[in-house]
């Protein structure tokens, strides 16, 4: 029995067997991307109703594709790619993106650990910048040419070689960086030697730049797949489930961090950091390698089209990034306006953080207690937003149509802000409060939204631009932020944290502007089927296979 993902022409059957086809999908789907105990969403059963089992009672229809009609989407129903799995059948499109999740989840797993571990190091008074108070905002402005530099290296390696080898030696390098700096920071923190302490220190506040900067360069790499095989329906469905999942992981390493340094110490917990990111790159391969054989490998439009410059006549002229990245942000408005929006939501989230590493550092002073309060503190927050995503999100987005989301999430923070503001001594449950609202909406819901605006645009878009605005805007946003703040500090001394939550309502209301603008620029669900259907035709005539 054979399902398929992609909006192809159903030769026999109507409405009605599209409808059981699509019930099949959702379940199938179900069960390939369940976590915890009893498949589903959430750890429990998934529910089935009625007309969903009256639906899966009677025959699939058959269904008329061409052998090459899916580049993106979906194979063939020709080709076997579907397997059995307790009963049902799985398309080869549900496996590759279930590897990918899991790929993206091993990255966020190590990120986990990574996260509190290195902050940490920053913020000790032995290896780090305790009694530095501009050494944050400093830190914090060097991630924005970090991040810069990434992408070029990202950009370079995609243009020559494609999306998967790209992947591969970006993910590569990451864990080597990681392993390598905890080793050095081990090494040197042994000597007491004035050298050492500013050698130590040098490595400390590079590794936390780097931490920083290289999590967006892989996260949008394996949304750039996902984005590339699901459907806009698909997407409105899955998206929050398989972010989830990123969460599960992401939520038990914040509850072993504490354990883990206890056992490793804190450089240990880094170097652990970069080889568990290695089994991130086993499931990738994987993905890409069902994609490949079953016809839907996003890089066949990558080489198609450089196959077609090597063949032209006319001269090509070769753009810089800058130079690709303005002509993509002119020829694709809704890009240019979520890049201007995840300025100002990122500017906010810097605020947010600069408060709250502030505010822990003195009432939580000692480094392995305030690493595991920080592990404990991002568990919440990732088992809050795994709640929201497999319980909540699924079923809503059938109901809500994204741009009315990209309007409530900075309303919600804004009246939270404004409200602290108004206290004349925020306390660290009020201030860890606003950190823990905004990425838990962050998390949940702005993630999924980001990734919906994605599927239904061309190859250009969802690998180039998409990093372009998820590495370098996302870290943009936050070193602007950084340097206004350092500016301000100079000028009129340290802030406290009344004067930064003045601060971080100013910013909740710009990012309140800039996502209202985006909101009337994404398209409905309906629209963006439209687009991709018209986009999924025109790259019917792409070559099957991919390289």
């Amino acid at each position: 029995m054979d399902m398929s993902s992609s909006l192809g022409t159903w030769s026999t059957g109507g409405a009605a067997a599209a409808a059981r086809v699509n019930a099949m999908e959702s379940l199938a789907w179900g069960q390939v991307l369940s976590v915890g105990q009893g498949g589903g969403r959430g750890g429990s059963s998934m529910s089935v109703s009625s007309s969903m089992k009256a639906a899966l009672q009677s025959p699939a229809p058959k269904l008329s594709l061409t052998e090459e009609e899916s580049v993106r989407g979906g194979a063939d129903a020709s080709s076997d790619g579907s397997i059995n799995l307790l009963g049902l059948s799985v398309t080869a499109q549900a496996r590759a993106v279930f590897c990918m999740a899991v790929a993206m989840a091993c990255h966020y797993l190590s990120y986990s650990l990574a996260r509190p571990t290195t902050l940490a190091l920053f913020t000790s008074s032995t290896v780090g910048f305790a009694h530095s108070p501009g050494a944050f905002p400093l830190a914090m402005a060097c991630i924005s040419p970090t991040s810069l530099l990434l992408l070029f290296i990202y950009t370079n390696m995609l243009d020559a070689k494609g999306p998967r080898k790209a992947l591969r030696g970006t993910t590569l390098m990451c864990s080597l960086v990681l392993s390598t700096a905890a080793g050095l920071v081990a090494y040197l923190s042994k000597s007491d030697s004035t050298s050492n302490t500013w050698m130590v220190r040098t490595v400390v506040g590079a590794l936390f730049v780097y931490r920083e900067s290289y999590v967006q360069l892989l996260t949008s790499q394996y949304w750039s797949f996902i984005c590339s095989t699901l459907t806009p329906s698909q997407g409105s469905t899955w998206f929050a489930p398989i972010s989830g999942l990123t969460s599960v992981t992401s939520a038990t390493a914040g509850l072993l961090v504490k354990t883990v340094i206890d056992s490793v110490g804190l450089t240990g917990a880094v170097a652990m950091a970069g080889v568990v990111l290695l089994f991130s790159i086993l499931a990738a391969e994987q993905a890409y390698a069902i994609s490949e054989t079953y016809g839907f490998n996003p890089a066949a439009e990558h080489f198609a089209k450089k196959k077609k410059e090597n063949e032209s006549t006319t001269p090509i002229v070769k753009q810089n990034m800058i130079s690709k990245a303005t002509a993509l942000f002119a020829r694709v408005p809704t890009l240019w306006a979520l890049f201007c929006e995840i300025l100002a939501a990122q500017g906010l989230s810097t605020l947010l953080n600069v408060c709250f590493v502030a505010k822990l550092s003195t009432a939580v002073p000692e480094d392995d207690m305030r690493a595991g309060w920080m592990g404990k503190f991002y568990a919440l927050i990732n088992v809050v937003s795994c709640c929201l995503q497999f319980g909540v999100l699924p079923q809503a987005m059938s109901k809500i149509e994204p741009s009315l989301l990209w309007r409530v999430m900075p309303i919600i923070m804004a009246t939270y802000l404004f409200y602290q503001s108004v206290q004349p001594s925020p306390s660290l449950y009020l201030v860890s409060g606003a950190l823990f609202l905004f990425k838990t909406l962050e998390f949940s819901i702005r993630r999924m939204l980001d990734e919906m605006v994605y599927v239904p645009l061309d190859f250009e878009s969802r690998f180039v631009g998409k990093e372009v605005i998820g590495v370098f805007g996302y870290r943009f946003g936050k070193s602007g932020m950084s340097l206004a703040l350092s500016g301000l500090t100079s000028i009129f001394g340290n802030f406290g944290i009344s004067q930064l939550s003045y601060l971080t309502t100013g910013a909740s209301t710009i990012w309140l502007l800039c996502a209202w603008r985006l909101s009337t620029l994404v398209p409905t669900r309906a629209e963006a089927e439209e687009v991709y259907a018209k986009n999924k035709q025109e790259g019917s005539s792409l070559p099957k296979k991919g390289h």
